[in-house]
């Protein structure tokens, strides 16, 4: 089982949402993340060379981005997003895809 941490930039990342989209993230992040994070599968992905995280989770129109440590086991959330169309929303600046 590996342990969850969230970096202070993805901390800060969800206070951008409602409560209640906290909570989901937080739920998508225990449920997909807590196991098997470097599975792939429809909603995780590995992603190419990037400046953000090796990893990402798709949950909705969130996005998760997050590295793995294998031997210390633990999960590391490195910023919380979200898209709207082709833009992908980080710390409030948009990134396009």
């Amino acid at each position: 089982m590996f342990e969850i941490e969230f970096t202070p930039e993805a901390l800060e990342d969800l206070k951008v949402f409602k409560r209640t989209e906290q909570a989901q993230i937080v739920a998508a992040i225990e449920t997909q993340l807590r196991y098997q994070p470097t599975d792939e599968t429809r909603k995780r992905k590995r992603l190419r060379a990037n400046d953000v995280a090796n990893w990402e989770l798709r949950f909705g129109r969130f996005r998760i981005f997050y590295n793995v440590d294998r031997e210390e086991m633990i999960v590391s959330i490195e910023a919380v997003g979200f898209k709207v169309g082709n833009l992908l929303f980080i710390r409030r600046n948009a990134r396009e895809l």
